[in-house]
């Protein structure tokens, strides 16, 4: 009889578009997220995890291949531009003998069923697929796929894509699961990402609730009606720039906390449903690892904003939550201030299943950190280019204590004390008193930014209008001309 393999199975969940606050845990006000707070208690929250590209398809290519968004040359939103990295998380983790899977929203690679190393892929919500009924109509809602407008999902709740996700995860852990190795399942939701559109009992939750406004920072601009004064609040429903107010703040409000605490509950439902293995008898979170965390955050209005790819903390900031067996000599309820990245999570799940991290990979183990050493990167650089000829390009440093923000076109700079101001509402770099402390940060982007082909810098100073798009010149898959 062979000897079961006792290394661990590994469970990778991800949002889409959660914000790094929106945690009970973190102090949230309103937004109930128990099995999630109970993760963190269990295990570790890093409270200073950023996504260094804050949108979907250069976030998930970092967590797929450990690498910073300018080594794997998409720094932007960019649809269609197929991809060779030289290793993967989950092809590492493949050819060491585990089971990949991924379940639920896809990666937003392309093409959308190219495999990345997964052993097999189970796609849920597509709104294209009928029921048995044949009478299916997942986009039924009418909601906007990147708006604020928002209301109650309109099928059976058995029917949204949180609770199918789960159902499919569910039936792959206790009916298809090889018994005689790992598994790494990456289990991928699509809220709270648009259409908001959680089931009924989550929106009239939060719509009972007294919510939170949205920030507002003392540099932050509604917009105006071009020719006047007056503010515009005839924007479309899928604009960066917002000023939302009265019921449509509450109501998008509502129907974004509502799908997170939604999720919250279905992933209480996984893993209440793993089971028990049938190598051991015992529980199959005995020997899993679990980790939560999203691609990137949500602006959800504060500072005039929504949607995603600005440096802010509602926008860079994600939740990353990580609770291991006791085998792995974790203590429980730790956090963690270093500034952490998703591409940090390739090297720390490798090193978790006691597999070689290859040299392509640009992120770092968070295990030393799990396991009590001090020794870390001292800041991050994050960035994202123009597209769609919306979105200010921009880059940022943070070390999760500062923040030092520079816009690429108009050189406009930003910089906050995160400690004193969590919110971003006071643009310290105006200010005299600030200015040694100003060039410091600034010096560190020169650092970050001294041999990109784009020409930000001479080394010496920042250049304000050099073309910062969504993908980095000399990028493979990508037309130069």
């Amino acid at each position: 009889m062979s000897t079961p393999d006792q290394r661990p199975n590994i469970i990778l969940i991800m949002t889409d578009q959660q914000r790094g606050d929106c945690l009970g845990i973190e102090g949230h006000p309103v937004l109930m997220t128990p099995r999630l707070d109970e993760l963190a208690t269990h295990g570790a929250r890093f409270n200073h995890a950023y996504s260094t590209c804050p949108s979907c398809i250069a976030a998930r290519r970092s967590i797929l291949s450990g690498q910073h968004p300018a080594t794997h040359g998409v720094v932007g939103f960019q649809n269609g531009i197929e991809w060779e990295p030289e290793a993967t998380l989950p092809g590492e983790l493949s050819k060491a003998g585990y089971q990949t899977v991924m379940v639920g929203r896809p990666m937003h690679q392309h093409p959308i069923r190219k495999r990345f190393g997964y052993d097999q892929m189970i796609f849920t919500g597509d709104v294209s697929t009928k029921s048995e009924q044949g009478n299916y109509d997942g986009g039924g809602h009418g909601l906007a796929g990147n708006g604020w407008t928002a209301r109650p999902w309109h099928l059976d709740e058995t029917e949204h894509h949180t609770y199918k996700t789960v159902t499919e995860a569910l039936h792959f852990m206790n009916k298809w699961k090889d018994p005689s190795c790992p598994v790494f399942m990456t289990l991928s939701f699509l809220g709270p990402h648009p259409p908001l559109c959680p089931p009924a009992f989550y929106m009239d939750r939060y719509l009972r609730m007294d919510l939170p406004k949205p920030v507002i920072g003392d540099w932050a601009k509604p917009r105006t009606i071009e020719g006047s004064d007056q503010t515009d609040r005839g924007f479309c429903v899928d604009d960066d720039r917002v000023h939302l107010t009265g019921e449509t703040l509450k109501s998008c409000q509502a129907a974004y906390y509502g799908l997170i605490n939604h999720i919250d509950d279905q992933i209480c439902r996984f893993l209440a449903g793993l089971g028990t293995s049938p190598t051991t008898g015992r529980s199959q979170l005995d020997n899993t690892v679990v980790i939560f965390t999203s691609d990137h955050g949500e602006m959800l209005g504060d500072h005039y904003l929504f949607r995603k790819t600005y440096p802010y903390e509602a926008s860079a900031r994600v939740p990353m939550l990580i609770q291991t067996p006791p085998s792995m000599g974790i203590k429980p309820g730790a956090v963690h201030d270093a500034p952490v990245c998703l591409g940090d999570l390739m090297p720390t799940i490798l090193e978790m299943a006691g597999v070689p991290i290859p040299d392509s990979v640009d992120g770092k183990s968070m295990l030393p950190l799990l396991q009590g050493k001090t020794e870390w990167r001292e800041y991050l650089h994050g960035e994202h280019g123009q597209c769609y000829g919306k979105h200010q390009s921009n880059h940022y440093v943070t070390d999760g204590q500062m923040k030092y923000v520079w816009y690429t076109n108009s050189g406009e700079e930003q910089l906050f004390n995160l400690d004193d101001d969590p919110t971003e509402c006071t643009n310290l770099a105006v200010l005299d008193e600030h200015a040694q402390t100003l060039e410091l940060w600034r010096n560190r982007l020169i650092e970050k930014l001294k041999d990109r082909p784009e020409g930000f810098t001479d080394g010496n100073v920042l250049i304000k209008g050099v073309h910062h798009g969504s993908i980095v010149p000399g990028t493979p898959g990508f037309p130069t001309t």
